[in-house]
């Protein structure tokens, strides 16, 4: 059997498990796989923009929040599941696309900045609406399909993201977003349409995190600004991205499942030791393993096909 056939062979049998597993697994396992595959969807999608050009943004609580709020919008006057889902996602990748025409100007630190205040605002104009035109701070939004529903619904929505984010890196579009990466003013000099690209990147992850936003705003079934514009969420994103690898998606995948895990035995009995646990993993990361897990995975192993091709030759 062929690298490929049996790379595909080990997905198929994941998804495949994935697709079974609320045949015969308690509530609990599907509750943390939702929980699980949301931080995917979150993780995957920001490595589409900022894993491939080299932009971190620190919006992912916006455009999530924006998700969670088509639902708030949309379920108490027309209650269909599939449509604040593409609501969501179709209004944060335009308000992306929107945004990233003067934002995507700025580089390095001033856009970091930049995309963590636009959260921020975001939040404080949402309360602004809650308060002064709806009257009050919050919603309970009711009549959400099961956890069964939930969780097909993110494991579609994962495995298109995922797809995505392949394919995207492996085509003409990926090429230019990684020529940006390296170095923008060459990427320009070759006739790449880096405006163009940064843009499109930028509305591509957005969508995907309005999509997480809107489903899992009907499975907290209470959303306000504080919970849906929160920045732990943009914070544990990229962490997750980071410390798994930005520049494939397995990566992300890696990170998101790893550090929900550890949230799950931690995070709740020792809220304060976590947020402190991940404080002190993204300066490691950042100082000592900036290409994450999949990098060190990388050399292993091509340092195993060396050693294999030195051992054949000798």
């Amino acid at each position: 059997m062929t690298s490929r056939a049996r790379t595909l062979a080990i997905w198929a049998a994941i998804l495949t498990i994935l697709l079974t597993l609320p045949l015969y697994a308690p509530g609990y396992y599907i509750s943390l796989l939702i929980s699980i595959l949301m931080w995917i969807i979150l993780a995957v999608g920001w490595i589409i923009f900022s894993g491939y050009t080299g932009y971190i943004s620190l919006a992912v609580a916006a455009f999530f929040g924006l998700g969670s709020y088509m639902t708030v919008i949309i379920w108490p006057i027309l209650p269909s599941f599939p449509l604040v889902i593409i609501a969501g996602g179709l209004a944060s990748g335009f308000f992306a696309i929107l945004i990233g025409f003067p934002c995507l100007r700025i580089r390095g630190p001033y856009f970091i900045i930049l995309t963590l205040g636009l959260s921020e605002l975001v939040k404080y104009i949402s309360q602004i609406y809650e308060v002064r035109v709806r009257g009050a701070l919050g919603t309970i939004l009711l009549g959400g399909p099961s956890s069964e529903v939930f969780y097909y619904s993110l494991i579609i929505i994962a495995a298109i993201t995922v797809v995505t984010a392949y394919f995207v890196k492996n085509t003409k579009f990926g090429l230019g977003l990684f020529s940006i990466k390296a170095n923008e003013e060459a990427a320009e000099a070759m006739g790449v349409d880096t405006t163009r690209y940064k843009l499109l990147s930028f509305g591509l992850s957005a969508l995907f995190m309005g999509f997480a936003g809107a489903v899992m705003a009907l499975r907290w079934t209470y959303i306000d600004p504080t919970v849906a514009f929160n920045p732990l969420i943009t914070f544990q994103v990229t962490i997750m991205a980071i410390f798994g690898g930005m520049e494939d998606f397995r990566g992300p995948i890696i990170g998101a499942t790893v550090l929900t895990l550890i949230s799950e035995a931690f995070g709740i009995r020792y809220p304060y030791h976590y947020m402190g646990l991940l404080g002190i993993t993204l300066i490691l990361l950042v100082k000592f393993l900036p290409t994450g897990l999949m990098g060190v995975i990388s050399r292993l192993y091509i340092r195993k096909k060396i050693v294999g091709a030195l051992d054949a030759v000798s």
